[in-house]
């Protein structure tokens, strides 16, 4: 009995009150001063310190194991710039602007990055989403200065600066005043790339000076992805007409793969026949040497992919075959079929973007800069974990912005890092920057010699190139059942974002992506799971009812558990699932008990008026109010990471109106942060003198002061 005694004191003994640290806050003014001087400091290390963090390559090249890492840096440099070659062809289509500026982009961004960048393994260059949303804006801009969108349209394969524009005779061609020169077609379309791309990097810029990379957080990965299928399927459809070699320009506004395909089946009885079989061939050939079934090529990479991990440049493969099939058979003159036109060697000469345009693209560059940050930040990242390293955030996003703003004076467009060329450099052994830098000496190769060779090169090939490298973005239709599996939210953000990409405009649908995103988030916290606790015998453990077996509910005591911040949003949503947990509205109660309170009033009234006035010694003292099946509501407050001033006025009408009702409002498991806005709101009274009566570290230690609160009134009433 002794010890059965002892045991019920030490349960019935009050918690040991945690003692908080006590903080002392510097002043404002003397924070801001001590920042102030620590930014204006100026020493030598801080100086060497700014520079190496500015130019990271400062600090791993003197330390570069030439004999360990040359050979896959070599490697994967050389297999990526000839990757790169036709790919950097290909996506000028995307673009809108002539091939020669693919290849600029691809030279001066990898050299940008190598200086500047803190992933080892990212590939930064052109990217199809990149020159889609590039090409939407050139293309939009072209139209409304009143140039031909079609693809014949071109005022001369030779115009690549304003002054050239102006040397046309016969005033036959279409010229705009851009910079005080007149501009032709080509001249123009450059123009805006590099204006939209200026004004890309410098929101960059500004977002790494701010720190203001926390906006990725917003893009979450399905609606990342959904984004990703959506705008693939965008290109799909823009690219189809170059398959089947129809000449009609790119739709303008909103339902571009709805208006295109309608106009490509309008049109699909004017199919160029020899453009429809050279596009059927190399879809064929690429296609099948990356499944690897009757390739030799890839066979043998396959039985020596332990000696030779150099994938097969299939690609180049086709270029190099269509072109010389293309210039030998004269397939442009005899059929008609498009080709790519005059590609020429050497460099332009720098060229300030048109500041004048920029007022026009000013909110084009907005999406292209989250979109090129977001994509290289993540794949950055995610190539770092894989290998054992860490990247810096921040200076990636300054890197992708500078890989903007230098090479816009460059004539070059809208970059970003690349998934496939970064899975490439990976898997044929890059250790560093290093073949970032070799795969641009493989790109100027090109610019200096080989670019002329490429005139004959079909377009159809080069769509055919860009749709084959959709495949892994369109597969993505194929993980739908499993997302859904997986979770209904994440996979109805996918679809969304996707339906409004593909379906409205890329701009819009990364716009209604995120703001879908973030509307299920918002959901989420408004409609949350809420549950009653009960305890697991013999323990101070408490877990929900409806998901566990074997569990106890506490005597006349009902725990609730409401999983999400309160705040102003989800006030309402609490008390609701509040009141029809506990099966208890104080407002309802208190006026069902007034109502009885009357009828027993009237109810006495009535019978003393029968006896004549007289009421027999009897004398009217008041309803005793009928007794509820609790006394107590215990709120346990582990979940919910913050409330706000609305959440606070809601625990302070809880605990007066449950109050009035004859039960109290215990508050259980808060964290400090909900302690010191509570403090601060005197939800406690002064000076705290409620803090012990109304918060417990435990709901245990909650469920044991009511029920000896409970016992004490009982006692008072006996008495």
């Amino acid at each position: 009995m002794e010890e059965v005694s002892k045991v019920t004191e030490t349960q019935l003994a009050p918690p040991p009150l945690l003692e908080r640290r006590a903080r002392q806050r510097q002043p404002t003014v003397s924070a801001l001063r001590a920042k102030l001087r620590q930014g204006v400091t100026c020493s030598a290390p801080r100086v060497r310190s700014t520079l190496t963090g500015f130019f990271p390559v400062v600090r791993w090249l003197p330390k570069y194991k030439l004999k360990e890492y040359i050979w896959g840096d070599a490697m994967s440099g050389v297999i990526v710039g000839i990757i790169l070659i036709p790919q950097a062809i290909a996506y000028c289509l995307l673009a809108g602007v002539e091939p020669i500026y693919g290849l600029y982009t691809s030279f001066y961004a990898n050299i940008i990055y190598f200086l500047m960048g803190t992933s080892r393994h990212v590939s930064v260059g052109i990217f199809s989403l990149m020159s889609l949303m590039v090409g939407q804006v050139v293309d939009r801009e072209v139209f409304l200065a009143g140039f031909d969108l079609s693809d014949d349209s071109t005022s001369s394969p030779d115009i690549f600066n304003s002054t050239a524009a102006a040397n046309i005779t016969g005033g036959a061609v279409h010229t705009v005043e851009l910079m005080g020169m007149q501009c032709g077609k080509e001249c123009y379309a450059i123009s805006v790339a590099a204006a939209v791309t200026f004004l890309a990097g410098v929101y960059q810029i500004m977002m790494a000076v701010f720190r203001l990379g926390f906006v990725s957080v917003y893009l979450s990965s399905p609606m990342l992805d959904g984004f990703a299928t959506g705008a693939s399927f965008t290109i799909l459809t823009v690219q189809a007409k170059y398959l089947l070699g129809l000449k009609i320009p790119r739709h303008q506004g909103y339902g571009t793969v709805v208006i295109t395909w309608i106009n490509i089946f309008a049109n699909i009885h004017k199919t160029n026949l020899c453009d429809l079989v050279t596009s059927a061939i190399c879809i064929s050939i690429l296609e099948v040497t990356r499944l690897s079934t009757a390739v030799a090529g890839k066979e043998i990479q396959e039985r020596y992919k332990d000696r030779l991990k150099i994938p097969l440049p299939t690609e180049l493969v086709v270029v190099a075959g269509a072109t010389l099939a293309s210039h030998f058979g004269d397939l442009n003159a005899r059929f008609g079929s498009s080709v790519s036109g005059h590609i020429p060697t050497g460099f332009i000469p720098p060229q300030v973007p048109a500041f004048s345009l920029m007022s026009r693209v000013v909110l084009d560059a907005i999406p292209l800069a989250v979109i090129s940050f977001a994509f290289t930040v993540s794949l950055s990242e995610m190539f770092a974990k894989k290998n054992g390293y860490t990247v810096r955030p921040n200076q990636e996003m300054l890197a992708i912005g500078l890989c903007n703003i230098i090479p816009s004076f460059f004539h070059c467009f809208t970059t970003s890092a690349a998934l496939a060329k970064t899975m490439v450099k990976d898997s044929t052994g890059c250790q560093t920057q290093v073949s970032s830098l070799i795969s641009a000496l493989v790109v100027l190769l090109v610019l200096l010699f080989f670019a002329p060779f490429f005139h004959a090169l079909q377009k159809c090939v080069l769509a055919c190139i860009i749709i084959v490298s959709l495949r892994g973005a369109l597969r993505k239709f194929r993980d739908v059942p499993a997302k859904w599996r997986a979770s209904r939210n994440d996979a109805i953000v996918w679809m969304v974002a996707m339906a409004a990409t593909a379906l409205i405009s890329v701009e819009l649908g990364l716009l209604v992506g995120i703001v879908f995103s973030m509307a299920c988030v918002i959901f989420k916290t408004q409609n949350p799971k809420v549950a009653l606790l009960g305890r697991v015998s013999d323990t101070d453990l408490y877990e929900d009812l409806e998901e566990y077996t074997n569990l106890i509910p506490p005597p006349r005591v009902q725990i609730f558990r409401f999983q999400a911040p309160l705040y102003y949003a989800n006030k309402e949503s609490f008390l609701k699932s509040l009141y029809k947990a506990v099966g208890v509205e104080p407002f309802l109660e208190t006026t069902r008990r007034r109502k009885a309170e009357k009828r027993a009033r009237e109810m006495s009234a009535q019978n003393a008026k029968a006896n004549g006035g007289k009421n027999n010694g009897d004398v009217f003292v008041g309803l005793v109010p009928e007794e509820l099946e609790f006394h107590a509501i215990v709120l346990d407050c582990s979940a919910i990471p913050f409330i706000d001033s609305t959440g606070t006025a809601t625990f302070k009408a809880l605990v007066k109106e449950y109050r009035e009702i004859g039960v109290s409002v215990l508050l259980a498991g808060c964290n400090t942060s909900i302690i010191d806005t509570l403090q601060k709101a005197q939800f406690f009274g002064d000076n705290d003198k409620d803090r012990s009566s109304l918060l417990f570290h435990t709901v245990h230690a909650a469920v044991l002061h009511a029920n000896r609160a409970a016992e004490r009134r009982s006692e008072d009433s006996t008495v």
